[in-house]
Protein backbone atom coordinates (compact mmCIF):
# COMPACT_ATOMS: atom_id res chain seq x y z
CA UNK A 1 0.00 0.00 0.00
CA UNK A 2 1.17 3.25 -0.80
CA UNK A 3 1.42 6.67 1.38
CA UNK A 4 -1.77 8.73 1.40
CA UNK A 5 -3.82 11.23 3.18
CA UNK A 6 -7.36 11.24 2.79
CA UNK A 7 -9.90 14.22 3.62
CA UNK A 8 -13.37 14.08 2.71
CA UNK A 9 -15.67 16.33 4.95
CA UNK A 10 -19.15 16.53 2.95
CA UNK A 11 -22.12 16.24 5.18
CA UNK A 12 -24.65 13.35 4.39
CA UNK A 13 -28.34 13.94 4.79
CA UNK A 14 -29.97 10.40 3.85
CA UNK A 15 -33.53 9.37 3.89
CA UNK A 16 -36.80 10.02 2.79
CA UNK A 17 -38.51 13.35 2.60
CA UNK A 18 -34.86 15.02 3.60
CA UNK A 19 -34.49 17.76 0.36
CA UNK A 20 -37.37 19.49 2.86
CA UNK A 21 -34.39 19.76 4.98
CA UNK A 22 -32.32 21.78 2.29
CA UNK A 23 -32.98 25.36 3.89
CA UNK A 24 -31.72 24.20 7.12
CA UNK A 25 -27.98 23.16 5.55
CA UNK A 26 -28.00 25.92 2.91
CA UNK A 27 -27.86 28.10 6.17
CA UNK A 28 -25.52 25.89 8.70
CA UNK A 29 -22.91 26.18 5.83
CA UNK A 30 -22.70 30.13 5.46
CA UNK A 31 -25.23 30.32 2.65
CA UNK A 32 -27.49 33.46 2.37
CA UNK A 33 -27.89 33.91 -1.32
CA UNK A 34 -28.24 30.96 -3.56
CA UNK A 35 -27.68 29.69 -6.81
CA UNK A 36 -30.46 27.08 -7.93
CA UNK A 37 -28.75 25.13 -10.61
CA UNK A 38 -30.96 22.23 -12.34
CA UNK A 39 -31.63 20.50 -15.64
CA UNK A 40 -35.29 20.83 -15.96
CA UNK A 41 -37.89 18.41 -16.84
CA UNK A 42 -38.35 16.04 -13.79
CA UNK A 43 -36.79 18.40 -11.02
CA UNK A 44 -39.87 20.58 -12.21
CA UNK A 45 -42.64 18.31 -13.28
CA UNK A 46 -41.88 16.10 -9.41
CA UNK A 47 -42.46 19.01 -7.36
CA UNK A 48 -38.68 18.73 -6.36
CA UNK A 49 -38.17 21.98 -7.34
CA UNK A 50 -40.69 23.85 -5.50
CA UNK A 51 -39.94 22.06 -2.84
CA UNK A 52 -36.64 22.99 -2.01
CA UNK A 53 -37.47 26.60 -2.93
CA UNK A 54 -39.87 26.48 0.01
CA UNK A 55 -37.16 24.85 2.12
CA UNK A 56 -35.36 28.32 1.23
CA UNK A 57 -38.23 30.76 1.61
CA UNK A 58 -38.75 29.26 5.07
CA UNK A 59 -34.87 30.15 6.06
CA UNK A 60 -35.09 33.48 4.59
CA UNK A 61 -32.75 32.19 1.73
CA UNK A 62 -32.51 34.10 -0.95
CA UNK A 63 -32.55 32.64 -4.92
CA UNK A 64 -30.81 33.18 -8.03
CA UNK A 65 -32.24 30.28 -10.66
CA UNK A 66 -29.99 28.71 -13.48
CA UNK A 67 -31.53 25.80 -15.34
CA UNK A 68 -30.69 24.14 -18.42
CA UNK A 69 -28.26 21.34 -17.58
CA UNK A 70 -27.70 18.61 -20.42
CA UNK A 71 -26.17 15.24 -19.68
CA UNK A 72 -22.89 15.94 -20.97
CA UNK A 73 -22.54 19.37 -19.12
CA UNK A 74 -21.31 21.97 -21.36
CA UNK A 75 -18.99 25.15 -21.03
CA UNK A 76 -21.38 27.58 -22.32
CA UNK A 77 -24.18 27.23 -19.26
CA UNK A 78 -20.98 27.46 -17.56
CA UNK A 79 -20.05 30.65 -18.20
CA UNK A 80 -23.38 31.88 -18.02
CA UNK A 81 -23.57 30.45 -14.83
CA UNK A 82 -20.26 32.44 -13.76
CA UNK A 83 -21.74 35.24 -15.14
CA UNK A 84 -24.55 35.53 -12.90
CA UNK A 85 -22.90 35.33 -9.96
CA UNK A 86 -20.51 37.55 -10.17
CA UNK A 87 -23.58 39.74 -11.21
CA UNK A 88 -25.77 38.62 -8.23
CA UNK A 89 -23.31 38.11 -5.62
CA UNK A 90 -24.18 34.66 -4.79
CA UNK A 91 -22.60 32.70 -2.15
CA UNK A 92 -23.51 29.40 -2.30
CA UNK A 93 -24.30 27.05 -4.85
CA UNK A 94 -27.22 24.12 -4.73
CA UNK A 95 -27.60 21.41 -7.41
CA UNK A 96 -30.28 19.75 -7.72
CA UNK A 97 -30.12 16.87 -10.52
CA UNK A 98 -27.58 14.02 -11.17
CA UNK A 99 -24.01 13.93 -11.58
CA UNK A 100 -24.32 16.74 -14.81
CA UNK A 101 -26.01 19.39 -12.23
CA UNK A 102 -23.44 19.18 -10.06
CA UNK A 103 -20.65 18.99 -12.28
CA UNK A 104 -21.39 22.13 -13.76
CA UNK A 105 -22.16 23.63 -10.45
CA UNK A 106 -19.04 22.50 -9.39
CA UNK A 107 -17.39 24.46 -12.33
CA UNK A 108 -19.86 27.68 -12.33
CA UNK A 109 -18.55 27.59 -7.95
CA UNK A 110 -14.92 27.47 -8.96
CA UNK A 111 -15.11 30.21 -11.91
CA UNK A 112 -17.57 32.74 -9.97
CA UNK A 113 -14.21 33.25 -7.62
CA UNK A 114 -11.36 33.21 -10.16
CA UNK A 115 -10.66 36.40 -12.34
CA UNK A 116 -9.16 34.26 -15.06
CA UNK A 117 -10.68 31.14 -17.55
CA UNK A 118 -12.58 28.84 -15.72
CA UNK A 119 -11.54 26.15 -18.52
CA UNK A 120 -8.12 26.40 -16.68
CA UNK A 121 -9.28 24.33 -14.37
CA UNK A 122 -10.10 21.92 -17.06
CA UNK A 123 -6.93 21.89 -18.55
CA UNK A 124 -4.62 20.60 -15.27
CA UNK A 125 -4.68 23.44 -12.76
CA UNK A 126 -6.09 22.53 -8.96
CA UNK A 127 -8.85 23.94 -7.49
CA UNK A 128 -8.07 25.32 -4.44
CA UNK A 129 -11.07 27.63 -3.69
CA UNK A 130 -14.60 27.89 -4.91
CA UNK A 131 -18.19 28.90 -3.74
CA UNK A 132 -19.64 26.62 -1.43
CA UNK A 133 -21.66 23.77 -2.98
CA UNK A 134 -24.71 21.74 -1.98
CA UNK A 135 -26.20 18.98 -3.35
CA UNK A 136 -29.80 16.97 -3.94
CA UNK A 137 -28.99 13.85 -5.73
CA UNK A 138 -31.75 12.26 -8.08
CA UNK A 139 -29.71 9.97 -9.54
CA UNK A 140 -27.29 7.25 -8.51
CA UNK A 141 -24.39 7.37 -10.88
CA UNK A 142 -21.67 9.70 -11.35
CA UNK A 143 -20.36 10.11 -7.50
CA UNK A 144 -20.18 13.87 -7.31
CA UNK A 145 -22.05 14.44 -4.47
CA UNK A 146 -19.25 13.22 -2.55
CA UNK A 147 -16.21 14.10 -4.52
CA UNK A 148 -13.64 16.70 -5.47
CA UNK A 149 -14.12 16.29 -9.49
CA UNK A 150 -16.24 17.19 -12.24
CA UNK A 151 -15.96 16.77 -15.79
CA UNK A 152 -17.08 19.32 -18.55
CA UNK A 153 -17.31 19.08 -22.02
CA UNK A 154 -15.95 22.17 -23.83
CA UNK A 155 -18.06 23.07 -26.91
CA UNK A 156 -15.32 24.73 -28.82
CA UNK A 157 -13.86 21.41 -29.79
CA UNK A 158 -16.69 19.30 -28.49
CA UNK A 159 -14.62 17.31 -26.05
CA UNK A 160 -14.54 16.45 -22.35
CA UNK A 161 -11.75 17.13 -19.93
CA UNK A 162 -12.22 17.20 -15.76
CA UNK A 163 -11.32 19.27 -12.95
CA UNK A 164 -10.05 18.02 -9.14
CA UNK A 165 -9.43 19.87 -6.13
CA UNK A 166 -11.20 19.72 -2.55
CA UNK A 167 -12.60 23.33 -3.24
CA UNK A 168 -14.73 21.46 -5.03
CA UNK A 169 -15.98 18.87 -2.83
CA UNK A 170 -19.52 19.17 -1.47
CA UNK A 171 -20.19 21.16 1.79
CA UNK A 172 -23.50 18.62 2.29
CA UNK A 173 -25.29 16.26 -0.02
CA UNK A 174 -29.14 15.60 0.80
CA UNK A 175 -29.94 11.35 -0.78
CA UNK A 176 -32.91 10.51 -0.74
CA UNK A 177 -33.28 7.44 -2.79
CA UNK A 178 -36.95 8.13 -3.51
CA UNK A 179 -35.73 10.76 -5.99
CA UNK A 180 -34.29 8.21 -7.99
CA UNK A 181 -37.74 5.96 -8.39
CA UNK A 182 -39.15 8.15 -11.40
CA UNK A 183 -35.78 7.58 -13.07
CA UNK A 184 -36.44 5.38 -16.56
CA UNK A 185 -34.64 2.10 -16.89
CA UNK A 186 -32.49 3.07 -19.34
CA UNK A 187 -31.02 5.68 -16.88
CA UNK A 188 -31.06 3.71 -13.87
CA UNK A 189 -28.54 0.81 -15.69
CA UNK A 190 -26.99 4.10 -17.16
CA UNK A 191 -25.99 4.87 -13.42
CA UNK A 192 -25.54 1.28 -12.48
CA UNK A 193 -22.61 0.99 -14.65
CA UNK A 194 -21.31 4.04 -13.87
CA UNK A 195 -21.31 3.27 -10.55
CA UNK A 196 -19.10 -0.27 -11.33
CA UNK A 197 -16.82 2.18 -13.22
CA UNK A 198 -15.45 3.80 -10.60
CA UNK A 199 -15.25 0.81 -8.53
CA UNK A 200 -13.32 -1.09 -11.64
CA UNK A 201 -10.91 2.10 -12.21
CA UNK A 202 -9.66 1.75 -9.26
CA UNK A 203 -9.30 -2.44 -9.02
CA UNK A 204 -6.76 -1.68 -11.85
CA UNK A 205 -3.55 -1.23 -9.71
CA UNK A 206 0.18 -1.71 -9.96
CA UNK A 207 0.30 -1.48 -6.05
CA UNK A 208 1.04 -4.78 -4.23
CA UNK A 209 -0.85 -5.29 -1.23
CA UNK A 210 -4.17 -3.51 -0.66
CA UNK A 211 -6.57 -6.20 0.12
CA UNK A 212 -8.90 -3.85 2.27
CA UNK A 213 -9.55 -1.49 -0.99
CA UNK A 214 -9.82 -4.70 -2.49
CA UNK A 215 -12.20 -6.31 -0.58
CA UNK A 216 -14.08 -2.70 -0.32
CA UNK A 217 -14.39 -2.59 -3.98
CA UNK A 218 -15.44 -6.18 -4.36
CA UNK A 219 -17.98 -6.07 -2.27
CA UNK A 220 -19.44 -2.49 -3.46
CA UNK A 221 -19.20 -4.21 -6.91
CA UNK A 222 -21.17 -7.43 -5.78
CA UNK A 223 -23.83 -4.78 -3.83
CA UNK A 224 -24.29 -3.58 -7.51
CA UNK A 225 -24.72 -7.14 -8.73
CA UNK A 226 -27.27 -7.80 -6.30
CA UNK A 227 -29.27 -4.90 -6.04
CA UNK A 228 -29.09 -3.29 -9.96
CA UNK A 229 -31.49 -5.95 -11.67
CA UNK A 230 -34.06 -5.78 -8.38
CA UNK A 231 -34.51 -1.66 -9.35
CA UNK A 232 -34.71 -2.45 -13.40
CA UNK A 233 -37.58 -4.94 -12.32
CA UNK A 234 -39.28 -2.71 -9.73
CA UNK A 235 -38.51 0.72 -9.94
CA UNK A 236 -39.86 1.26 -6.57
CA UNK A 237 -38.12 -0.47 -4.54
CA UNK A 238 -36.80 2.10 -1.84
CA UNK A 239 -34.47 -0.47 -0.25
CA UNK A 240 -32.47 -1.59 -3.49
CA UNK A 241 -32.43 2.21 -4.37
CA UNK A 242 -30.89 2.87 -1.12
CA UNK A 243 -28.24 0.66 -1.31
CA UNK A 244 -27.06 1.48 -4.55
CA UNK A 245 -27.23 5.76 -3.79
CA UNK A 246 -24.73 5.03 -1.18
CA UNK A 247 -22.62 2.43 -2.98
CA UNK A 248 -22.67 5.05 -5.74
CA UNK A 249 -21.11 7.59 -3.19
CA UNK A 250 -18.62 5.49 -1.83
CA UNK A 251 -17.19 4.14 -5.28
CA UNK A 252 -16.22 7.92 -5.79
CA UNK A 253 -15.00 9.54 -2.96
CA UNK A 254 -12.08 7.62 -2.80
CA UNK A 255 -12.19 5.86 0.03
CA UNK A 256 -12.21 2.81 -1.89
CA UNK A 257 -9.04 4.39 -3.73
CA UNK A 258 -6.50 5.70 -1.19
CA UNK A 259 -3.21 4.12 -0.84
CA UNK A 260 -3.07 2.59 -4.56
CA UNK A 261 -2.23 3.86 -8.39
CA UNK A 262 -6.02 3.81 -10.39
CA UNK A 263 -6.80 3.38 -14.08
CA UNK A 264 -9.40 5.78 -15.58
CA UNK A 265 -8.39 4.47 -18.75
CA UNK A 266 -12.02 3.84 -19.74
CA UNK A 267 -13.69 6.97 -18.28
CA UNK A 268 -10.86 8.83 -20.65
CA UNK A 269 -11.57 6.68 -23.94
CA UNK A 270 -15.28 6.99 -22.84
CA UNK A 271 -15.52 11.02 -22.57
CA UNK A 272 -14.75 11.25 -26.38
CA UNK A 273 -17.49 9.11 -27.52
CA UNK A 274 -19.95 11.22 -25.11
CA UNK A 275 -18.92 14.22 -26.37
CA UNK A 276 -19.02 13.43 -30.07
CA UNK A 277 -22.08 11.84 -29.95
CA UNK A 278 -23.75 12.90 -27.06
CA UNK A 279 -24.70 9.54 -25.89
CA UNK A 280 -24.87 8.65 -21.66
CA UNK A 281 -22.12 8.08 -20.09
CA UNK A 282 -22.66 5.03 -18.48
CA UNK A 283 -23.77 3.67 -22.04
CA UNK A 284 -20.57 4.55 -23.75
CA UNK A 285 -19.08 2.75 -20.21
CA UNK A 286 -20.83 -0.25 -21.16
CA UNK A 287 -19.01 -0.58 -24.54
CA UNK A 288 -15.70 0.80 -23.19
CA UNK A 289 -14.96 -1.05 -20.43
CA UNK A 290 -15.17 -4.92 -21.84
CA UNK A 291 -12.81 -3.77 -24.86
CA UNK A 292 -10.06 -1.82 -22.22
CA UNK A 293 -10.39 -4.68 -20.33
CA UNK A 294 -9.52 -7.18 -22.96
CA UNK A 295 -6.93 -5.17 -24.61
CA UNK A 296 -5.25 -4.84 -20.90
CA UNK A 297 -5.56 -7.94 -19.72
CA UNK A 298 -2.02 -9.11 -20.38
CA UNK A 299 -0.98 -6.60 -18.26
CA UNK A 300 -1.59 -8.65 -15.00
CA UNK A 301 -3.72 -11.39 -15.89
CA UNK A 302 -4.21 -12.45 -12.06
CA UNK A 303 -5.79 -9.08 -10.97
CA UNK A 304 -8.58 -9.14 -13.66
CA UNK A 305 -8.53 -12.90 -12.15
CA UNK A 306 -9.33 -12.14 -9.14
CA UNK A 307 -11.94 -10.00 -10.03
CA UNK A 308 -13.68 -12.87 -11.80
CA UNK A 309 -13.15 -14.87 -8.95
CA UNK A 310 -14.04 -13.12 -6.22
CA UNK A 311 -16.64 -10.92 -7.39
CA UNK A 312 -18.44 -13.01 -10.50
CA UNK A 313 -18.37 -16.30 -9.09
CA UNK A 314 -15.55 -17.82 -11.76
CA UNK A 315 -13.87 -21.18 -11.09
CA UNK A 316 -10.07 -19.96 -10.51
CA UNK A 317 -8.08 -21.95 -13.10
CA UNK A 318 -5.06 -21.77 -11.62
CA UNK A 319 -3.25 -23.38 -14.74
CA UNK A 320 -4.60 -21.34 -17.17
CA UNK A 321 -5.62 -18.36 -14.82
CA UNK A 322 -6.48 -16.11 -18.58
CA UNK A 323 -9.27 -18.27 -18.74
CA UNK A 324 -10.38 -17.52 -15.85
CA UNK A 325 -9.84 -13.69 -16.18
CA UNK A 326 -11.54 -13.75 -19.68
CA UNK A 327 -14.81 -15.83 -18.19
CA UNK A 328 -15.11 -12.89 -15.67
CA UNK A 329 -15.22 -10.16 -18.57
CA UNK A 330 -17.67 -12.14 -20.13
CA UNK A 331 -19.63 -12.44 -17.29
CA UNK A 332 -19.49 -8.58 -16.63
CA UNK A 333 -20.58 -7.84 -20.66
CA UNK A 334 -23.19 -10.36 -19.75
CA UNK A 335 -24.19 -8.59 -16.43
CA UNK A 336 -24.57 -4.99 -18.28
CA UNK A 337 -26.25 -6.83 -21.27
CA UNK A 338 -29.19 -8.37 -18.39
CA UNK A 339 -29.65 -4.17 -17.34
CA UNK A 340 -30.24 -3.17 -21.15
CA UNK A 341 -26.82 -1.78 -21.44
CA UNK A 342 -25.81 -1.45 -25.07
CA UNK A 343 -22.71 -3.79 -26.28
CA UNK A 344 -21.03 -1.87 -29.24
CA UNK A 345 -20.56 1.19 -31.08
CA UNK A 346 -23.04 0.65 -33.69
CA UNK A 347 -25.72 0.88 -30.78
CA UNK A 348 -24.17 4.02 -29.03
CA UNK A 349 -24.09 5.25 -32.75
CA UNK A 350 -20.63 6.04 -33.03
CA UNK A 351 -19.17 5.55 -36.45
CA UNK A 352 -16.43 3.45 -37.81
CA UNK A 353 -14.63 6.18 -39.88
CA UNK A 354 -14.41 8.75 -36.16
CA UNK A 355 -12.20 5.87 -34.86
CA UNK A 356 -8.95 8.40 -35.51
CA UNK A 357 -10.48 11.13 -34.17
CA UNK A 358 -11.40 9.74 -30.90
CA UNK A 359 -8.04 8.45 -30.48
CA UNK A 360 -6.45 11.28 -31.33
CA UNK A 361 -8.64 13.89 -29.04
CA UNK A 362 -8.38 11.00 -26.14
CA UNK A 363 -4.55 11.56 -26.64
CA UNK A 364 -3.63 14.72 -27.20
CA UNK A 365 -4.64 18.40 -25.77
CA UNK A 366 -4.78 20.38 -22.60
CA UNK A 367 -1.99 18.27 -20.25
CA UNK A 368 -1.80 15.32 -22.69
CA UNK A 369 0.99 14.55 -24.19
CA UNK A 370 0.27 11.48 -26.59
CA UNK A 371 -0.26 8.98 -23.81
CA UNK A 372 -3.30 7.77 -21.07
CA UNK A 373 -3.85 5.06 -18.86
CA UNK A 374 -2.60 4.63 -15.11
CA UNK A 375 -2.82 0.73 -15.35
CA UNK A 376 -1.13 0.68 -18.64
CA UNK A 377 0.09 3.08 -20.56
CA UNK A 378 -1.63 3.89 -23.62
CA UNK A 379 -0.67 5.64 -27.37
CA UNK A 380 -3.00 6.88 -29.73
CA UNK A 381 -2.06 3.38 -31.71
CA UNK A 382 -3.37 1.66 -28.84
CA UNK A 383 -6.73 3.74 -27.74
CA UNK A 384 -7.34 3.37 -31.64
CA UNK A 385 -7.25 -0.21 -31.02
CA UNK A 386 -9.62 -0.21 -28.12
CA UNK A 387 -12.48 1.73 -30.37
CA UNK A 388 -12.07 -1.05 -32.90
CA UNK A 389 -12.60 -3.66 -30.14
CA UNK A 390 -15.93 -1.89 -29.73
CA UNK A 391 -17.17 -2.85 -33.67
Amino acid sequence: MDNFTFYAPTYFVFGKDTEKEAGHYVKRFGGTKVLLHYGGGSVIRTGLLERVKASLEKEGITYAELGGVKPNPRSGLVYEGIELCKKEKIDFILAVGGGSTIDSSKAIAAGAVYDGDFWEYYQGKLVEQALPVGTILTISAAGSEGSPDSVITCEDGMYKRGATGEGLRPRFSILNPALTQTLPPYQTACGITDIMAHLYERYMTNTQDVEVTDRMIEALMMTMIHEGPKVIADPDDYQARANIMWAGMMAHNNSCGVGRTQDWTSHDVEHELSALYDCAHGAGLAVVMPAVMTYNMGHNVMRFAQAASRVWGCQMDFAHPEETAKAGIQAFRNFLSSIGMPKNFEELGAREEDIEKLAHAACWGDVRKGNLGGFVKLNEEDVANIYRLML
